[in-house]
């Protein structure tokens, strides 16, 4: 269970958090940026009324505690400036370089979260709209920064606040632990900051399941003692049987976050006494292959429960956390779960992406790295970042953030479009009825073109007629005004939907001609239809009408459904026509009004043997039967291959 007490939240405090990485120079530049905000901070307070600095200082010594660099560090300091200062932006790039300049920029943006009420969505009072929400928010988020530290800033400024939210008011405490709960604590794991995650998930429970979270943190409180020293021997009983096993290693007692507890109880359906990991120790090995060993002396000790190991190690999460998980029958018959993991392992899953810029070098590129933040910039299994995840699994598309756009309506929802996209886009997303009334755009406030592309973060206002239709100029690429397939499927739709009981009427009149001239007048027309892929019999006619399709087309299904016509399987192409003589002065099987020509490659001439060969450009091209290129035929195109023969005229 997190502490309530706060800890002194100084500079001092700050500086004596500070890794021994940190120079001479980078705590004189900690000095200097907090002497640059004490005059705009001052009298100032954040959402929990704790004084600004005060919670600046936290949130950097929590960064600093995670051994980020200084740049993080400076810009949680320098964080709420932009509110405060006019020039703030040359001045702090003068003072402590664009680097950190471009972070302070990044947690501005991904303030803008506080814009979204109840996180962003209106309450329909459907669970699938307010989970995908939820999920369009976060995806948003990463796709705002471009440096994956601003995450880590944002974070950490959120777990200071959640710290002192039992001052904030009431109101304010639910509407902020439920944010947090749905995107902050997801995002911390979605990173592997365990530290982070673990304190914003039990902090949200807090306030917002106030009763059951007394209820676990009572009934924890009430066995400390007994489990403590239980621990204790169980952690002595395995460092002896490490020691004797040659292995070096670390065991410790693990504690439990309430808010796992509860939810393996609510996910299980389980009472607290039949939870196996309230008693739970770890235990860091060197290597890989200690990991294993250690894993058969625990087994060997105590009984497994079985369907309780997992391998992660072997089969590693989606955030990449790895490790070993069991659960047995430890002394006094009492369940208690063991996780086993290398030291590396260890420090990856509790400090996550931060753990990199302990190890890296100065300015040398780090290969895992960068396929980190590669991987970190795809979304990627959500459904493990919150219990009832089922409606968000269907709406889970796995795509790359630089693919996409998220931009805001006026009441605060994110749409999701893809990177380039229009308010003409953005209006037939949301609606189709509005896309084709729309007449002029506002982005932020200012009117803009139609064909302007939108960026991450805009707040976009369509302004409409009473009554209107889409402009033919909209499906010019060349213009501009559409980038998404949907959006120009819906103005496609609308016009080929103009005059379409003139189309229909059209259409009949020119397909009973052509049946009539088949001799097929009887022809079952709904079955007609089905065949060339149209659901009604009217959407064919129209088409017919439009000249969407080509004769031959509509002369090939017309025969196919010609009673005592024998099945043929092949290709329609192959199969539409009958036998004639063709311009060449050549008889190829099933083909009429298609052009023929000779092959360049083996130049057939009578009297030798000859074959026909469909093109792509539906013409027959004659080769010789021994020409190599047909030798060569793929065999999923022989059926390409006609007979044909010279002519005896």
């Amino acid at each position: 269970m997190p502490s309530s007490i706060v800890p002194d939240l100084t500079l001092d405090a700050l500086l004596e958090a500070l890794p021994a990485s940190f120079t001479v120079e980078d705590r004189q530049a900690l000095h200097r940026a907090c002497d640059l905000v004490a005059p705009f901070y001052a009298g100032k307070v954040e959402l929990t009324n704790t004084p600004l600095l005060e919670h600046a200082l936290g949130a950097a010594t929590l960064l600093a505690r995670m051994n980020l660099d200084k740049g993080p560090v400076l810009a949680a300091l320098l964080h709420a400036l932009p509110n405060y200062m006019a020039e703030w932006s040359e001045r702090v790039a003068a003072d402590f370089g664009s680097e950190v300049r471009e972070l302070v920029e990044g947690v501005a943006r991904m303030e803008q979260i506080r814009q979204f009420s109840e996180m962003g969505a209106p309450d329909t009072g459907k669970k699938g709209d307010q989970a995908q929400q939820i999920e369009t928010l976060r995806k948003m988020l990463l796709a705002m920064v471009q440096d994956i530290r601003v995450v880590l800033i944002k974070l950490a400024e959120r777990t200071q606040t959640m710290r002192r939210l039992a001052f904030a008011a009431a109101e304010l405490q639910l509407q902020i632990a439920r944010e947090t709960q749905g995107i902050f604590a997801p995002l911390a794991n979605r990173l592997g900051v365990w530290q982070i995650k673990w304190e914003l998930e039990d902090l949200s429970l807090r306030f917002l399941e106030p009763q059951l979270y007394k209820q676990v943190a009572k009934l924890l409180d009430e066995r400390r003692a007994d489990r403590e020293q239980y621990i204790a021997d169980v952690v002595a009983l395995l460092k002896h049987e490490l020691q004797q096993a040659g292995i070096k290693g670390e065991v410790t007692g693990r504690p439990k976050h309430i808010y796992s507890i509860i939810n393996k109880m609510k996910r299980k359906r389980l009472e607290f006494s039949e939870l196996y990991d309230v008693r739970a120790v770890r235990i860091l090995v060197e290597d890989l292959k200690d990991c294993y060993t250690a894993l058969g002396l625990v087994h060997n000790l105590w009984q497994p429960i079985p369907g309780e190991f997992d391998d992660y190690i072997a089969h590693p999460k989606s955030n990449g956390y790895r490790s070993l998980h069991t659960a047995v029958i430890g002394p006094r018959d009492l369940a208690i779960e063991v996780q086993i993991r290398t030291v590396e392992m260890h420090y990856n899953s509790e400090l996550g992406v931060a753990a990199h810029w302990r190890y890296k070098e100065g300015g040398k590129s780090d290969a895992k790295f960068d396929e980190k933040i590669a991987w970190l910039r795809q979304i990627l299994e959500w459904k493990e970042d919150v219990a009832d995840s089922d409606t968000m699994l269907e709406q889970f598309k796995s795509e790359l953030f630089q693919d996409h756009v998220y931009v805001l309506t006026p009441q605060g929802k994110v749409i999701d479009l893809p990177k380039g996209a229009t308010p003409v886009d953005f209006s037939y997303a949301l609606h189709t009825d509005l896309g084709h009334r729309t007449r002029g755009a506002k982005v932020d406030g200012n009117i803009v073109p139609l064909n302007c592309q939108l960026k991450n973060g805009q707040r976009v206002e369509i302004l409409t007629a009473k009554i209107g239709s889409p402009s033919r100029d909209w499906l010019n690429p060349g213009l501009g005004y559409l980038h998404s397939n949907r959006a120009r499927a819906k103005v496609r739709q609308w016009f080929k939907m103009q005059n379409f009981d003139e189309h229909v009427a059209q259409g009949r009149a020119l397909l009973d001609k052509e049946l009539t001239r088949m001799g097929a007048s009887a022809l079952n027309q709904d079955k007609l239809a089905q065949r060339l892929h149209f659901n009604k019999l009217e959407d064919l006619l129209a088409a017919i009408g439009r000249n969407e399709l080509t004769p031959h087309q509509l002369d090939s299904a017309i025969q196919e459904g010609m009673p005592g016509r024998a099945e043929d399987t092949r290709p329609a192409i192959i199969r539409s026509a009958m036998s004639q003589v063709t311009a060449t002065g050549v008889l190829v099987e099933g083909v009429g009004n298609l052009m023929t020509k000779f092959a360049k490659c083996c130049k057939p001439a009578a009297p030798a043997e000859i074959i026909g060969y469909v093109t792509r450009d539906r013409g027959i091209t004659i080769h010789r039967k021994d020409c190599a290129a047909m030798q060569r035929v793929p065999e999923g195109r022989r059926d390409r291959l006609l007979e044909a023969r010279w002519s005896d005229h």
